[in-house]
């Protein structure tokens, strides 16, 4: 589609709106007329699809404040296909707009008075995302997102590291200086018009829009492609860099690094890092959330009557727990603040599990000592109440 064809077309009548009509006003015309005429609707009716596509093609238009703005400019300018003169200029001038937008020259040449230049097609191709050939501007490409893994120890993970991540990714080949051109002079791509992308399936809410196949997403078509990146314009190239792994992540965690990828094209953005952290196991410890876990092995002795029981701690020193009387297998108790590093600073809790040890070996005096207690404990039966409980159920 033209931009004479553009500027020609009322899209205000295809919508049925009035020119002065609010965006509101724009979108519930829109809606209205795109669901009576949507070719799941209206299958096989031919009329009905092209009616669609036009009434998508108005919405893309007035939908668009700034679009809007530019079209209603254009329109007042050139009206139904003439060239306003403006007051006092004797009435309206009906020129071919194809002449005007395709590059011809008023009396007097290019650098005339008269002069038009290149067109005003060069002057109204933003309105459309239409370029004027060669001279059409190709648009930033962002770069492409670098995803790595790195493995960390369990203290590592929870403190936190600073780790050595080489990586692999596209960058600006060196020998064409990402122009993918040999001789560094592309040529902006026909089919998308150097914007890398092409529209299918309508306008509209329901286009989509694809990477231009032509230039695989460039914008561009080297004529003698480079022989290193064959006329890409990236190159596979391998860095090392420093990635700082925040404290307290997890295994299997995916922490992103905003602009750590591969660099963008023509002034684009970078892209960004993804780092998927392994986080090998403890010894000891282990992690629950926020919170570190860890098995203390107790006496009976000290399970039945009581007693301070030291505890480790990862990277600091031990702390003490007071263990109640009575206290049986499997509790778990909390020391506050001895656990991995939060988002916000600070620290989870170390929760600490008891477990009765069972001695495998005894000495004659402690035999002799658990004899006596078995002999004093007879009259109580620890298995009556699952008994009792087996026969309710």
């Amino acid at each position: 589609m033209s931009t004479k064809d553009f500027v020609e077309k009322d899209y205000y009548k295809v919508l049925g709106v009035p020119k002065d009509a609010t965006d509101a006003e724009i979108k519930k015309a829109y809606r209205k007329l795109a669901r009576e005429n949507h070719p799941d609707a209206n299958k096989g009716d031919a009329k009905a699809e092209e009616r669609f596509k036009e009434i998508s093609e108005a919405n893309d238009v007035l939908g668009d404040p700034k679009r809007r703005k530019e079209y209603d400019e254009a329109r007042a300018l050139f009206g139904n296909g003439g060239f306003r003169a403006g007051p006092g200029a004797g009435g309206t001038f009906n020129f071919d707009l194809g002449d005007l937008f395709g590059g011809a020259q008023a009396p007097g040449g290019a650098g005339g008075a008269g002069g038009f230049g290149g067109g005003l097609g060069d002057v109204f191709g933003g309105l459309f995302n239409r370029g004027a050939g060669a001279g059409a501007r190709t648009q930033p490409r962002r770069g492409q997102d670098v995803e790595s893994e790195v493995t960390l120890s369990f203290t590592e993970a929870v403190d936190g590291a600073t780790v050595p991540l080489r990586m692999s990714s596209q960058q600006p080949c060196k020998a064409c200086s990402g122009t993918g051109d040999k001789n560094g002079t592309p040529r902006v791509c026909p089919t998308c018009v150097g914007t890398g992308q092409v529209s299918r399936g309508g306008s509209g809410s329901f286009s989509l829009t694809d990477p231009c196949v032509d230039c695989k997403g460039r914008g561009l078509i080297a004529e003698n492609p480079c022989e290193v990146c064959h006329g890409s314009g990236r190159a596979k190239s391998s860095r090392t860099m420093q990635v700082r792994i925040p404290a307290g992540v997890s295994d299997g965690q995916r922490i992103r690094l905003r602009g750590k990828g591969a660099p963008g094209e023509r002034g684009g953005p970078a892209g960004d890092l993804y780092v998927v952290v392994h986080v090998g196991e403890h010894p000891v410890f282990g992690r629950k959330g926020d919170n570190l876990t860890v098995t203390v092995p107790v006496s009976f002795a000290e399970a039945a009557l009581g007693g301070e029981v030291r505890v480790p701690t990862l990277g600091g020193p031990p702390v003490t727990l007071k263990l109640p009387a009575g206290t049986p297998n499997g509790r778990t108790m909390r020391a506050r603040g001895k656990g991995a590093v939060r988002k916000d600073g600070t620290r989870g809790d170390l929760l600490v599990t008891v477990e009765v040890a069972v001695p495998v070996e005894l000495g004659d005096e402690a035999r002799e000592a658990l004899e006596a207690y078995r002999k004093a404990t007879e009259g109580h039966d620890p298995r009556a109440e699952l008994f009792q409980a087996a026969k309710g159920a």
